[in-house]
């Protein structure tokens, strides 16, 4: 990819923890492999993705517009 911000990735994870699992959301940038959002819940709702998304688009250049890819998951 020759820009950041051009192509994004997803996926959802769950880590076990002495209070039991937790799920991890995460939005990389293709271009360099860099998290550019994440977010923990303690359920796999809409809003963990959303929030992760949303915090990666804030992290990224002014006015992108990445492609973006998920597996679609459950």
């Amino acid at each position: 990819y020759k820009r950041q911000g051009q192509v994004c990735d997803s996926d959802i994870t769950y880590v076990a923890t002495r209070e039991g699992w937790l799920y991890l959301a995460v939005v990389i940038d293709l271009y360099n492999r860099a998290v550019v959002g994440w977010r923990v819940a303690e359920t796999m709702h809409t809003f963990l993705v959303t929030s992760a998304l949303a915090k990666a688009m804030s992290n990224l250049p002014q006015g992108t517009r990445p492609l973006f890819h998920c597996d679609r998951g459950s």
